[in-house]
């Protein structure tokens, strides 16, 4: 893969060339605006981000043609027993329905809020259904290469050539988006493990090939990686094998999906009032307030789990890893220094025989094969796109990638924000700064990277979800307007600001407005507690459940005045104290994002 410090040099020498077409006197290229020149896109993929782009597509009138490698939509949702990069049988959602739907489409209410692959596979075919997306799909068709059209610095067009059983077609296409994901190949680092290849005499395999625990039946497994999908595996082989081992280098915050009271978690946390306050209080306190809310759950030290390098840097949702670690059925191990005939050797000295199996949950890395060589090479880097999605040294923006991301929050929200600008790019709605301007920010954003110390580690980077949500939002013009909106609807304003920050928060005004999004977000909760409530109860607990939810609701609105108060009049709270004497940014108040 292409390292951030060679991008780095190659965008800013970019930027810094005198050679640029288009340029005034002044040295600034102007930006040509496509207007309804853009008809034909071609989306790469029907997973969620697809069928977004063929939606958003229709929204804004443009002509949109899906090329899909397998027979259904669903992308990595859809699981398969075998052929391909899928789900595992188990999977459950990290993300409640609430925070992960389309924004102008909300999950029906009976929906359970974290739900199983299938159910959200359900969803994407009533989406597909409503909108009428499936006849814009032309499924078991492989694209084999885009390429620029010669004439490409006039008419921002590419050339698609795709297969479909055995039959080459090219066409030419006025815009492309890549919706092919970022889990296209599994990262299966070998070498860095001495003897599993030459050695051991055990089985292995990456965590894509997993799909239920069925043949560990009885075997000593040993899983390697503690990400998402390296916890679910190992809390779920640990049911039947007769002993895990869970392997870290560097360890994991572990949180729950359920929040105090019972709420989903992220409905909780993920509020711009929370927002604030991360952005009122340094960095520092930021980091121990953080540890010292993972740890209410578990002491992450007791259980070998508490990051070791950089406790920002890993965080994964698993309700049962905990309790495994604590029955004995998983035990945690530090990294694999070498693999012998049946065991494996660890960092620490310590020596587990006998282990059958060992699974690599190793993570995935991107590829777009498919790209000509000179867009492939921007495109091995997420940070080498102008915010993740526009390749900055293109003539033209009429090629983006979507879903090269990674949140605090839904993805599935991200992409489709993402789809709705990129969009009105193509349809000359929406403009971008110059090429020479686009470079130079995403130049500076690696070097930033690079003084962190994170130029290699850009798979562990988690952006803000709402930070990055209300970026794009105002590129496309749809960010709330917060004292607007109190002015104007109080009663929303109050659930837009203190509630969660749901996808339907970016269709209240702007272009894509959405009739139903008032009330969308005015009912969220009854959504929520629909399908909890599914024994009938008296009036006296329906109101304590109420009163519960208010309650959560409304301290951060007593504390969101309180803070108000102490920043613009302390002498209310301390007599005799000058103004600005007690900075707001020192009030011991919880972080409220994961």
């Amino acid at each position: 893969m292409t390292t951030i410090p060679f991008l780095v040099s190659r965008l800013v020498s970019a930027a810094s060339s005198e050679h640029h077409g288009g340029r005034d006197q002044r040295g600034e290229e102007k930006q040509n605006s496509l207007h309804s020149m853009v008809q034909r896109v071609a989306i790469i993929g029907a997973g969620s981000s697809g069928l977004a782009s063929i939606k958003c597509c229709l929204d804004e009138g443009l002509e949109p043609t899906c090329f899909e490698q397998s027979h259904d939509i669903g992308g990595l949702w859809r699981f398969t027993e075998a052929g391909r990069i899928s789900v595992y049988r188990s999977v459950i959602t990290n993300t409640s329905k609430e925070m992960m739907c389309f924004s102008d489409f909300p999950f029906p209410e009976d929906f359970p809020n974290y739900m199983h692959h299938s159910r959200l596979l359900e969803y994407f075919r009533m989406y597909a259904e409503h909108f009428s997306l499936l006849r814009y799909i032309r499924f078991k068709t492989t694209v084999h290469s885009v390429r620029k059209r010669p004439d490409f610095s006039t008419t921002g067009q590419w050339d698609v050539v795709t297969e479909t059983d055995g039959t080459v077609e090219s066409a030419i296409f006025d815009a492309v988006m890549v919706c092919s994901g970022h889990y296209a190949e599994p990262h299966l680092p070998l070498d860095s493990f001495p003897g599993i290849e030459n050695r051991f005499r055990g089985q292995y395999l990456h965590s894509w090939e997993y799909k239920d625990s069925a043949s560990f039946q009885g075997k000593r497994v040993l899983v390697l990686g503690v990400g998402n999908s390296g916890g679910d595996i190992a809390a779920e082989i640990s049911r039947v094998a007769a002993q895990v081992f869970l392997s870290t280098r560097s360890g994991t915050w572990v949180i729950s999906r359920i929040s105090d009271h019972g709420f989903p978690l992220d409905m909780m946390l993920t509020t711009r009032f929370h927002n604030c306050l991360e952005n009122f209080l340094p960095l520092a306190l930021m980091r121990l307030l953080r540890m010292k809310k993972f740890n209410t759950w578990f002491d992450h030290a007791n259980y070998g789990l508490i990051p070791q390098k950089s406790p920002n840097l890993s965080l994964i949702v698993n309700d049962e890893l905990p309790s495994c670690i604590l029955c004995g059925a998983v035990v945690v191990k530090p990294n694999v220094k070498e693999f012998t005939e049946s065991s494996a050797v660890f960092e620490d000295g310590t020596v587990e025989e006998n282990i059958d199996v060992v699974v690599f949950a190793t993570g995935y890395t991107f590829s777009f094969p498919f790209l000509e060589e000179s867009v492939r090479n921007i495109c091995r880097s997420k940070y080498a796109l102008y915010k993740y999605i526009f390749p900055p040294a293109l003539e033209k923006p009429t090629l983006v990638v979507l879903g090269l991301i990674q949140l605090s929050g839904s993805i599935m929200a991200g992409t489709e924000l993402q789809a709705r600008w990129a969009t009105r790019v193509f349809k000359g709605l929406n403009q971008l700064p110059t090429a020479s301007r686009l470079m130079a920010e995403v130049a500076k954003k690696q070097q930033h990277l690079i003084k962190q110390g994170l130029s290699n580690k850009e798979s562990k980077i988690i952006l803000s979800y709402i930070g990055y949500m209300d970026e794009i939002a105002s590129c496309v013009g749809v960010k709330p307007n917060i004292l607007l909106l109190f002015l104007k609807d109080p009663k929303l304003a109050l659930e837009v600001f203190f509630g969660p920050c749901t996808p339907c928060q970016y269709r209240l005004a702007g272009p894509g407005k959405w009739v139903g999004a008032r009330n969308t977000i005015l009912t969220q909760w009854h959504r929520t507690l629909k399908p909890l409530r599914t024994r009938v109860i008296d009036d006296s607990s329906n109101h304590s459940s109420v009163f519960h939810l208010l309650t959560i609701l409304g301290l951060p609105a007593l504390l969101c005045a309180g803070l108000f108060i102490c920043k613009y009049s302390p002498q209310l709270w301390f007599p005799g104290v000058r103004l600005g004497a007690i900075p707001i940014c020192k009030m011991g108040f919880m972080k409220g994002g994961l």
